[in-house]
């Protein structure tokens, strides 16, 4: 067998061991696995895998029973395949004959009769029904059933199912066998025992049909869920009854399941018979929590609520209803009122049973409202008649009937012929309709045209033809920047407005009169020419959509067109006149007063209709009017969708983000006016009229216009950090108000964990009104303590302990803390007969000693001595304990007369407490000899009796009494007890404390070994826990429990959710071989695991026993290594850990329903004492309860293909599965077929699977689709696959990179109690959750990246939700609202490259469809990201490119165009935005470094400064300053800093950000900034965005100098140089005044940005600098660069590959044409050192520039002689040779004489070089934009073999600036 097969084995062995260590059972042997391997095709139809299965169990018991079941399946598996056709049949068959042999084997010689084997097979069956009481278990399954109750644990029915999965076995192949058995003997027997069973065989059916969360095909013993009286109604709610259609008797059902709904809607629709299962289930779950959220029903027969079916109702069709309302058509139902409740639940049955079998169509959400609409007319025809007849629509042509063929199937072939034209993600986006375009074709009326059923034939159906596209629908989204534009018109249009406002004033020196008046007014026609742009925007970028969309859209472009330009041309137009007029000077004002007069006009209609459209109080008033000259006014102002509308919120959050927002734009303005515009005034009004400069170059555009290139050279840096500086604004503002937001919700109170001991006191009250529902809080507790206590502290102690000691286990559990630490945080249970409130020991150690040594320096008064010890709280209670304890245990150890003592001891003391003389009464000197005699008497007390013990603790308790009595009473007291006659005659005989009784009660126990702890632990425990991340979490609860959080609800009451996490092929454990694994440094995973947690591996070691063994040793057991593998994989960024933490939810629900109460069949809770914790997990009530209100779906994608190759991934999940019971599996199914003609076919099933019995997969649900589901992104399309799985009204997206905590899990059902909260107009439909980084101490990159990510997903995020109101959904942990986004397109989008950020569509689609989306930070989740920086350079490339696509997308234009202004505003800043000041803040360095290029060249810096003596350099100072800050991260810092003081207080605040500087983060967010810049850009202008896979690993070896050339060289390493260029050319000819000390301030930010770009992924890859590994770097990359490329060959190991690889994103003419025109920058190098050259001298002829190409002419041709290489002829390399030698010592000859008789100078061949490179640079991008046009020219060869020669040379340079530091 394989290694994988040989580590299933011992998983199985293992998983056993554990299940069978509580019972003391040893080994049993493990199963063979061949069950394991059955294939698809003969699972689907026999129960061959139970039969194998069944096998593996008895084999020990009756090996040749085993052997008869496997030739039983044998036969079978032959019968159903002869000719082994299926894939993997010949296997299984070869591979079960070989098990075969080997039983016959076992039997050695002996001869076998198959005739008995049935004989054998009845017998066996007798004995083992016998042996296991099977005829008594089903009696008490029948009592049981009666009563409602139940006794067994689940360790018992997890047997039980065992046991009758064997039964079935058994019984399907005896009833194989009998058919050829004696009728008369065995055979008649078996037939008897067949018929009795399917009689009765609730039992067997109820245990072993497969079934998800609810048993309805029949009732199960194991599962409690159908015993809940809301689900019993829920199922009587469906049933069938007699007013439904009669269906056909041959219609097949369950025997033990009562006919309902589906099954009608089975029968009349032809939906998948699974499809029915998993929707019946899920309509069922939701009735029955609609029904607990109103009341539990009573009574014998519960009924649902009318109520709670409307609800349901109502939910599922909202988005149907408004559908029908926006299309204007009516309903199926004519009023809520007139239909029944019968039909109201046929209506939801029917559209889940639609939306479950729609597959990719679920992405078109209006289409299923399309679907329904004609499905329920129809329903409601048949319901109407009495017997049930097939639906016409879904009958097909051979009379079949099928939901999925005759309607989805269409629908689906028509998209995957679309998604097949986008040429895997190349073709531009307007080439192919995408899900948004087929959905938004049921937008307008003109949907119904498709009539029903659908008609083949029509647009919407119609398949694209080679070379016609189909029309899109009502968005194009072509690929150009203007969409920038176009989405946020109304911000560019206020900028620039704003910026020519400014400027005008600060031109007029400030002076605000009537002509600065009129010139004001040129904003008017500056307003209407932008908006006459972008209404031709509106025009050309809604080219290819013209022949599909409706008419009246047309006609809204059309008219706006023309109304646009027609205004535009008027207000030019009379502005002109306006200025001649002011020209004239002249009284006349007639066109100034009618342009004030047309613009008055025009502000105040468009300051009322915005006010009507997007001022939430006038919102509804627009809404309310019917005027259709309003109407059309509004509807040329704001196109109308079905989603957008009413995108208003309420007033008070409206002027909440609109104070915030104008307090951003009066700093901004306030900065650019002041710092930006006004220093420029003077310099450009002096170059403007400064006389004729000269130029030391050829000038062709500037001379002759007043220098205007200069100006624009001066101008252009301040208007783009004028763009994008109010982000820095943004930042700063959010940053501060996030703070003071954080502070008001009480953020960061406990930072410490001194604070948690110093507030533990008040955290179980906390804890109690918080997190406890009403039913815990009602529960009594003893009687004695309710009439002694005199505050509640020790009720809610006793509440909050059981809560705090299962988060300290977990704690323990998972390594954080050790066994003493566990102990010491423990909690007592406070249910005892102690008064007092019992604290965990942590709070107490230590305390008792320092009592003692206050007692023993004590000189006043018992009050005095009091006082100082109440100034510890804890002190005082440690003290009070240990008093109260010692009393206690010794009145219960004693008895007689010893008894006696300790009551008159006790008593006396009490009185002298009482009357203020205990100083007196008692010799405090003596207090430490008492106590070390009681710390000896409770040592032996904490061990096992065993006689000697007892003699000793009888002793112990003698020498306590001697201590007591003589040494610690005063001489009064001592006297009257040693006169004192029964004690005298007990101690005389011997008899005084001769016996003790030995501790049993568990209270007393407790107490014991509480109190020894208590006076043996002196060390403080100040630093309890010591690990920080025990820490972090102690802190992040205890603080949340005195936030803003909505009362819990009892677990029955709380809305159901579930958790929903998308695998592809990540990783799930670690294997032993990924741990062991040591890089070429000799560092493993492990090793590197045990450094970074050291006290995490101590505590690991000593929870499985294993302290003093080494790891190797550890491997050795099979216990130890699978614990190695998951403490390895709960450390990293694995499934197994996000699994674990998501279970969590389970554990907390099922402690929380546990202490509840709530028993089976009523809504009783428990009127006994405070229950224990003790096997809470083992409850069926609350295993039950929280089953129904909790589900967990992971969409492991490829499971089934990781299956078949017995991928290491497939075990690991089967494992994950068999320790997770509520853990559920869903996966693509393929499965092939061939045809007669040679053909495969393929099928594809959405599965779902859990562990059953035996730990194998079990098959609950297979539903089949209509094709391959992965048309658009893999992400969303497995997540739509398996959603239908899904349960809840809520469902949580959890990536698989995720991770959980009890603690926080606790918390959840007061987190979903929020989408019935009051968070605006409208009610959440996504929660957003806080989330902890967890990776953040593997590396300084990870820290950085964890502390950039949490400032966002905290303190940004904070301020997003509130009060700007555009949070969205930004990936993982949100809580959505399940029903609003199942039925509005799921919860993400999955159009190919413009859908790439899938999850931020969930944000905008919920968004635009009247969401809400809120952000709570009570809770957290923990999150994994990147930690190396190649690793975080992928992600945030993908993240880039996402962003590029979203400005593309229709979502942000329609949120662009539909938010109020403001709002907007904080929309584009925080999505697309923000990646566009990115982009200005490098641009920034490039609009300045080309502008000083120029002027160098140009030398005006010289004559300018010579003539004006100044160049604006206070302005470019103030720009350079803030790009310089925003590209350090100096303002992405900001928010986390903020965040640090908030969290963590200012000290450690100063601290972490000046670590961070320490550490280069500068650097690191500088090489970001490249990253972002570069993706960015580049996928805006050519597209290219894609899924990047960062391997989420950890980052423990050295990556090679090649690897990161090539992720980093056109990225950053070019655009590096580049920089460099410019800044080398502006320090050779360019002119500073004030000299190097300008130059560095002017350059500091440019020369710092080259560095970062060039170095960091050297400074950040471990051993970048070390020369040996430099020295191997040089040696990989020269043969990476030499290496020949070819077809198949990737660009890891070639750069041939790698370089076409790299100009895959140019596809198109207009990015070829971009291409080009981005390229001819370069050109300006050699255009102006030219001139500069000391050979041309002043001369600045064209001609000169023309020589200088035909120089460069001769460079390349003696290029190509030296690099010319022929390879046939042998002669003629010999002449090759001899020439290029001639011509090197030709060109070197020349070189001299020209140096020598010329004023050509050394420094002029540098400076030739300088500019030849740029222009070689150039000519190698046209080539490569121009590529067929140069391969056609022969020229290919050559542009590649200099563009080598480039890479090389960039290479070369790179490695040289590495050697210093190597």
């Amino acid at each position: 067998m394989s290694r994988v097969y040989n580590w299933e084995r011992l998983v199985r062995a293992t998983l056993r061991q554990e299940q069978l260590r509580a019972s003391g059972q040893g080994h049993e042997r493990t199963p063979s696995g061949i069950a394991g391997s059955v294939p698809d095709s003969l699972q689907r139809t026999t129960n061959i895998n139970a039969i194998l299965q069944a096998a593996d169990e008895i084999q020990s018991e009756d090996p040749n029973i085993a052997r008869i079941l496997c030739e039983q399946a044998y036969t079978m598996a032959q019968n159903l395949d002869p000719n082994s056709d299926g894939r993997g049949v010949l296997q299984f068959k070869t591979g079960l004959m070989s098990v075969i042999k080997q039983k016959l084997a076992k039997k050695v010689g002996a001869r076998i009769d198959r005739n008995r084997d049935v004989e054998r097979l009845w017998e066996f069956y007798q004995q083992y029904k016998t042996r296991h009481r099977v005829d008594e278990i089903q009696r008490e399954e029948q009592r049981w059933r009666e009563s409602g109750t139940f006794s067994a644990n689940i360790g018992e029915f997890s047997e039980i199912r065992r046991v009758f999965a064997i039964l079935r076995a058994l019984i399907e192949v005896m009833e194989a066998l009998s058919k050829d058995a004696a009728p008369d003997g065995v055979g008649r027997l078996i037939m008897d025992e067949l018929r009795r069973i399917k009689m009765s065989d609730a039992t067997l059916s109820g245990e072993l049909m497969p079934y998800n969360i609810v048993p309805l095909e029949a009732p199960s013993l194991t599962n409690a869920i159908g015993y809940f009286p809301e689900v019993k109604g829920a199922i009587s709610a469906i049933r069938y009854n007699d007013q439904f259609p009669r269906l056909p008797e041959d219609f097949e059902i369950s025997e033990q399941r009562e006919l309902d709904m589906f099954d009608l809607l089975e029968y009349v629709f032809g939906f998948q018979k699974d499809n029915t299962r998993n929707q019946r289930e899920n309509v069922v779950l939701m009735l029955a929590n609609a029904q607990s959220q109103l009341g539990i029903p009573v009574g014998a027969d519960p009924k649902l609520d009318e109520k709670a079916i409307r609800q349901v109702f109502l939910k599922v069709l909202d988005n149907y209803i408004k559908w029908c309302r926006y299309l204007r058509i009516r309903l199926v139902w004519n009023s809520l009122e007139a239909i029944n409740r019968e039909r109201k639940l046929f209506l939801i049955s029917l559209y889940f049973c639609i939306w479950g079998e729609a597959a990719n169509v679920r992405f078109v959400p209006e289409c299923l409202c399309y679907i329904f609409h004609h499905m329920a007319r129809e329903l409601d025809a048949i319901l109407d008649h009495g017997e049930a007849t097939h639906a016409a629509s879904c009958t097909t042509e051979n009379g079949s009937i099928s939901f999925l063929e005759q309607i989805i199937c269409p629908v689906y072939e028509t998209m995957a012929a679309e998604a097949a034209r986008n040429n895997n993600g190349k073709a531009a986006h307007s080439e192919w309709r995408n899900y948004d375009d087929f959905n938004e074709y049921f937008w307008t009326p003109g949907c119904f045209e498709l009539n029903w059923p659908m008609k083949q034939d029509s647009s919407f159906l119609r398949k694209p033809r080679k070379g016609k596209r189909t029309g899109k629908s009502s968005f194009v989204e072509h690929r150009t920047f203007l969409h920038l534009y176009r989405s946020f018109h109304r911000m560019w249009i206020f900028l620039i407005v704003m910026f020519q406002a400014l400027a005008i004033i600060a031109f007029n020196d400030g002076k605000l009169n009537l002509n600065t008046f009129k010139t004001l007014l040129s904003i008017g026609p500056t307003f209407a020419v932008m908006n006459f742009l972008e209404s031709c925007l509106d025009v050309v970028l809604m080219f290819g959509a013209y022949t599909t969309m409706r008419g009246m859209a047309i006609s809204r472009l059309v008219i706006k067109f023309f109304w646009c330009g027609l205004s535009s041309v008027f207000v030019l137009y009379v502005y002109l006149n306006v200025l001649e007029e002011r020209n004239k000077n002249t009284s006349d004002s007639f066109y100034f007063r009618i342009y004030v007069l047309v613009l008055g006009v025009y502000a105040g209609l468009r300051l009322v209709f915005a006010f009507l459209l997007k001022f939430p109080a006038c919102h509804r008033l627009s809404e309310m009017s019917d005027q259709s000259f309003f109407q059309f006014f509004k509807w040329i102002y704001q196109e109308r969708y079905f989603v957008g509308r009413g995108l208003v919120e309420k007033t008070t959050d409206y002027l909440s983000y609109v104070f915030f927002w104008l307090v951003i734009l009066v700093c901004k303005f306030t900065f650019a006016y002041f710092l930006q515009i006004k220093p420029l005034v003077e310099p450009t009004n002096i170059i403007v009229d400064l006389p004729s400069l000269t130029y030391s170059w050829h000038d062709l555009i500037s001379k002759n216009n007043n220098n205007v290139l200069t100006i624009v050279s001066l101008w252009a840096p301040v208007v783009a950090i004028y763009i994008m500086d109010i982000h820095i604004w943004y930042t700063l503002l959010s940053a501060i108000y996030g703070a003071v937001m954080g502070a008001r919700s009480r953020l960061g109170e406990i930072r410490s964990i001194e604070m948690v001991h110093k507030r533990f006191e008040s955290f179980p009250q906390a804890f109690v009104k918080n997190l406890v529902s009403p039913q815990i809080k009602r529960l009594p507790f003893d009687r004695q303590l309710s009439q002694t206590s005199h505050d509640n502290n020790k009720t809610y102690a006793a509440i909050f302990s059981p809560f705090w000691n299962e988060i300290v286990k977990c704690l323990r559990e998972e390594d954080y803390i050790s066994n003493r630490e566990m102990d010491l945080l423990s909690m007592p249970s406070n249910t005892g007969s102690l008064t007092l409130v019992q604290w965990p020991l942590f709070l107490l150690s230590s305390k008792i000693l320092l009592a003692i040594d206050l007692a023993l320096d004590c000189k006043d008064t018992q009050a005095d001595l009091w006082t100082r010890i109440c100034k510890d709280e804890y002190m005082a209670y440690a003290v009070q304990e240990c008093y109260y304890s010692i009393e206690k245990i010794l009145h219960s150890l004693v008895d007689g007369e010893g008894r006696l003592w300790v009551e008159r001891i006790f008593r006396e003391i009490n009185n002298s407490i009482s009357e203020g003389s205990l100083v007196i009464t008692l010799s405090l000197k003596k207090l430490p000899v008492v106590l070390s005699r009681f710390t000896a008497l409770t040592g032996l007390l904490t061990r096992k009796e065993t006689p000697e013990l007892a003699k000793g603790a009888a002793n112990a308790v003698f020498d306590l009494y001697d201590v007591v009595t003589h040494e610690l009473l005063s001489p009064d007291l001592r006297e009257q007890l040693d006169t004192w006659n029964i004690l005298a005659r007990a101690r005389n005989e011997g008899r005084l404390f001769s016996r003790i009784e030995w501790p049993k009660d568990p209270e007393i126990k407790e107490q014991v070994k509480r109190l020894h702890l208590l006076l043996t632990v002196k060390d403080s425990a100040a630093n309890i826990p010591k690990n920080l991340e025990a820490r972090r979490r102690l802190e992040f609860f205890t603080n949340s429990l005195f936030m803003d959080i909505p009362p819990a609800k009892p677990v029955c009451e709380m809305i159901p959710f579930c958790v929903f996490t998308p695998y592809y092929s990540e990783t799930v454990l670690y294997s032993n071989s990924e741990l062991r694994v040591e890089n070429e440094d000799g560092i493993s995973t492990l090793f590197y695991l045990q450094k970074i947690f050291p006290d995490e591996w101590e505590n690991l070691l000593e929870r499985i026993g294993e302290g003093d063994r080494g790891d190797a040793e550890l491997q050795e057991s099979s216990i130890g290594a699978l614990e190695l593998r998951f403490w390895a994989s709960y450390r990293g960024q694995t499934l197994a850990r996000t699994v674990r933490g998501m279970m969590y939810y389970r554990r907390a629900l099922m402690l929380q329903s546990y202490l509840e109460r709530r028993s089976l069949g009523e809504n009783v809770y428990s009127e006994t004492s405070f229950p224990s914790t003790q096997g809470f997990e083992l409850s069926r009530e609350a295993r039950a309860q929280a089953d129904i209100k909790f589900t967990y779906v992971v969409s492991c994608q490829i499971y089934g293909q990781q299956k078949q190759r017995k991928a290491p991934e497939a075990a690991d999940i089967a494992l994950l599965l068999q320790r997770n019971e509520a853990l559920r599996v869903a996966f693509i199914h393929v499965e092939e077929s061939g045809a007669a003609d040679g053909k495969v076919t393929k099928e594809f099933y959405s599965k779902l699977v859990k562990a059953d019995a035996h730990g194998k997969d079990q098959e609950i649900y297979s539903v089949k689709l209509p094709g391959d589901p992965k048309l658009g992104e893999g992400k969303p399309e497995n997540q739509n696959h398996a959603i239908i799985f899904t349960r809840g009204e809520a469902v949580q997206t959890i990536d698989m990179n995720q991770d959980n905590y009890l603690e926080e899990a606790m918390k959840m059902r007061n987190l979903l109690e929020e989408f019935r909260g009051k968070h605006g107009l409208r009610p959440p439909t996504i929660l957003g959750v806080r989330e902890h980084v967890f990776t953040g101490s593997v590396s300084s990159l990870a820290w950085f990246m964890s502390n950039q990510e949490t400032s966002f997903v905290t303190l940004g995020q904070r301020v997003l939700a509130k009060p700007l109101k555009v949070r969205m959904h930004y990936g993982h942990p949100d809580v959505f609202d399940r029903i609003f986004h199942i039925t509005r397109g799921g919860i993400s989008k999955a159009s190919r490259v413009i859908n790439i950020s899938e999850d931020i569509y969930a944000g905008f689609n919920s968004t635009l469809r009247q969401g809400n989306i809120t952000h709570h930070e009570y809770i957290q989740v923990g999150k994994g990201r990147d930690v190396g920086l190649n690793q975080i350079a992928l992600f945030e490339g993908k993240v880039a490119g996402g962003n590029g696509e979203q400005v593309l997308s229709r979502d942000v234009y329609r949120i662009g165009q539909l938010f109020d202004f403001f709002r907007m505003l904080s929309f584009f800043f925080t999505t697309v935005g923000y990646y566009v000041c990115t982009m200005m803040t490098v641009l920034t360095v490039y609009i300045f470094l080309y502008g000083r290029a120029y002027l160098a060249f140009s030398g005006l810096d010289q004559g300018i400064s010579r003539e004006a003596k100044l160049l604006g350099n206070t302005a470019l100072d103030a720009v350079l300053n803030a790009q310089f800050l925003v590209q350090i991260g100096v303002f992405t810092a900001v928010p986390m800093v903020m965040g640090f003081i908030l969290e963590l207080g200012l000290l450690k605040a100063v601290f972490s950000f000046i670590t961070m500087q320490l550490q280069l983060c500068s650097v690191f967010f500088t090489f970001s900034l490249g990253t972002r810049t570069h993706y960015f850009g580049r996928t805006i202008l050519h597209g290219g965005a894609k899924y990047r896979a960062t391997g989420r690993g950890f980052v423990v070896r050295h990556i090679k100098f090649a690897d990161n050339y090539r992720l980093y060289s056109r990225s950053h390493f070019v655009k590096a140089l580049e920089v460099a260029l410019l800044l080398i050319v502006y320090i050779a000819y360019g002119y500073t005044k004030g000299g190097a000390v300008s130059y560095i301030l002017l350059t500091l930010s440019s020369w710092f940005m080259v560095i970062s770009w060039l170095f960091a992924p050297y400074i950040f890859n471990p051993s970048g600098f070390e020369w040996q590994k430099t020295v191997e770097d040089f040696d990989d990359w020269t043969n990476w660069l030499m290496y020949k490329g070819g077809v198949g060959i990737k660009g890891d190991n070639s750069w041939e590959s790698w370089w076409d690889e790299e100009q895959m994103h140019i596809q198109t003419l207009r990015g070829r044409i971009l291409e080009t025109i981005l390229s001819l920058r370069f050109l300006i190098f050699q255009y102006g050192i030219v001139y500069k050259l000391h050979l041309t001298g002043k001369d600045t002829s064209l001609a000169i520039y023309g020589f200088s190409w035909v120089v460069l002419v001769g460079i390349v041709m003696i290029f190509k002689i030296f690099t010319f290489s022929p390879k046939k002829s042998t002669n003629f390399q010999l002449m090759l040779r001899f020439m290029q030698g001639v011509t090197g010592l030709g060109l070197i000859a020349a070189l001299c004489l020209v140096v020598v008789f010329t004023n050509l100078s050394v420094a002029d061949l540098f400076a030739s070089f300088l500019a030849f490179i740029p222009t070689g640079w150039c000519i190698i991008c046209l080539a490569i934009a121009w590529k067929r046009i140069v391969r056609s020219l022969g020229l290919w060869d050559s542009v590649k073999e200099f563009a080598r020669m480039y890479d090389a040379g960039m290479d070369v340079n790179k490695l040289l600036l590495r050697q210093p530091y190597s």
